[in-house]
């Protein structure tokens, strides 16, 4: 009866189907707020292209005070879609938006001059592209495919248009869709502010979710919840971020999972699992390893000005991975509190624990607390010998097999458990101008023939707390 009554209702305060020829707006079904792009002529039959027809839907929604642009089932080939303020786009089951193989048919949004990423041109190009929107919503159980395209003249004479592209947009959802093959980036994002992606499967393309700030403007609220990433380059990415959490999702990459090249401030990165190796490979270098679980590298690839505050890695679990936790920092990007609470990591094969800074101030204060840790081990003596260089842009080994810190005030660890695969004959710690190291109920593995498993250089005060067992 309920049921009964709601139609009738709808059909009683439907309008009238309107004429073709009725102007922008042509082609509504019944339900004013819902705007399907079939009646505006697109043919979904994979082959012909449907660009106009989708981009015409979108624009009778928005002129029509908004609403949903309802996709139904079939492969639309298409170039660039444009977003509008207040819509819906509703991809239905069976429904796949294909990017076309013709270049010439992807559009840019224009990207502020006093961003240093202006400059980089048709690089900002995508399939999807919203610019100064709000209220914005991609959902459905449908696919955007990327096609995998690729274009001899882009970034490493390889890399395509985006397969979403936002610019200064508010209140953007991504949500239930999957992304397949994106031709560069999934999903990039620059100056925007209240974003949700939550369950969205990206498969394939180089990054996941990448999203950049500008030096006094970052992205602002971004919430990432219960997504499944199979990338060849890293999983999520960028800087300049605030107000970010990232809870509950799975990352498989051949690169990193998350890597945060500049500045941010209130990140929390709540019960992930990280692991390798990539199950789609890095398409520059066809490699397959995972590199690091989380990298925290403000200023690694160039310049960037701000802090790093108020992070929080927690219940993390991690396999398979080249290092579990990196942060470091150089330049202009002082960090001062992070902690690591509850992490699993096993198979970690490359590089021990590391928190550096190579800058002029030192990283503040980092806790590490309740941590187990399998490193795979087969370190030489000889390699506890060789000098430490600064940080590239992936984590390097390191002189010591567990951790290793660097200009750091204060450094705990707390419930902490170390252990090897086999057996490594470098330091289990390291230290060097440590302000302050707290050891509160801290294990590793004793290794035969290693006199020396804890070393300190140029600290200023060690405290060691063995819990005490009834």
């Amino acid at each position: 009866m309920i049921l009964i009554a709601s139609l009738s209702m709808l059909m009683a305060t439907s309008e009238p189907l309107r004429p073709r020829d009725s102007g922008p707006a042509a082609g509504a079904i019944a339900n004013s707020h819902t705007w399907n792009v079939r009646d505006f002529g697109a043919t979904g039959d994979g082959a012909s292209l449907d660009t106009k027809a989708i981009n015409q839907a979108i624009e009778a929604c928005s002129h029509n005070d908004g609403g949903q642009v309802f996709v139904p089932a079939g492969r639309y080939v298409c170039g660039t879609i444009h977003l509008r303020s207040h819509i819906t786009l509703f991809l239905a089951p069976g429904a796949v938006l294909i990017g076309t193989t013709n270049l010439a048919r992807y559009d840019k949004p224009d990207v502020p001059s006093f961003m240093p990423e202006a400059k980089w041109g048709k690089w900002h190009r995508a399939l999807i592209v919203g610019e100064d929107v709000e209220d914005v919503t991609i959902t459905g159980q449908g696919i955007i495919d990327g096609n995998k395209l690729f274009d001899p003249t882009g970034e490493e004479k390889m890399r395509g248009p985006h397969t979403i592209a936002l610019v200064n947009c508010k209140r953007f959802t991504l949500r239930d869709v999957s992304i397949v093959d994106s031709a560069n980036y999934a999903v990039l994002f620059q100056l925007t502010d209240d974003v949700e992606i939550r369950n969205v499967k990206i498969t394939g393309g180089w990054d996941g979710v990448h999203f950049r700030g500008a030096a006094g403007r970052a992205c602002r609220n971004i919430t990432i919840i219960g997504c499944q990433f199979y990338t060849g380059d890293d999983s999520i990415a960028g800087r300049y971020w605030e107000n970010v959490l990232i809870s509950d999702c799975f990352m498989n990459s051949s690169c990193n999972g998350i890597r945060l090249i500049g500045p941010a401030t209130r990140l929390i990165v709540n019960g992930c699992l990280f692991y390798g190796p990539g199950l789609q490979p890095h398409r520059s270098s066809r490699r397959t390893n995972m590199l690091s679980g989380i990298i925290l590298q403000p200023g690694a690839w160039d310049k960037t000005e701000g802090l790093l505050n108020d992070v929080l890695l927690a219940n993390n679990t991690m396999h398979d991975v080249a290092s579990p936790i990196t942060i470091w920092t150089r330049g202009e990007n002082p960090i001062e509190r992070v902690t690591v609470a509850g992490l699993t990591a096993t198979g970690v094969y490359r590089s021990a624990l590391s928190v550096e800074s190579w800058a002029a101030a030192p990283i503040t204060n980092v806790v590490i607390r309740n941590a187990n840790i399998e490193f795979a081990g087969g370190g030489k003596a000889e390699q506890a010998k060789e000098p430490v260089k600064g940080p590239g842009v992936d984590a390097r080994p390191l002189p010591s097999w567990g951790i290793y810190a660097r200009n750091v005030e204060q450094l705990t660890l707390e419930d902490v458990r170390f252990s090897l695969s086999k057996d490594d004959f470098r330091p289990a710690v390291i230290t060097e101008n440590v302000g302050r190291l707290n050891l509160d109920n801290f294990k590793y593995t004793r290794v035969p023939g290693v006199e020396q498993a804890v070393v300190t250089n140029s600290f200023g005060k060690i405290s060691i707390r063995e819990k005490q067992h009834p």
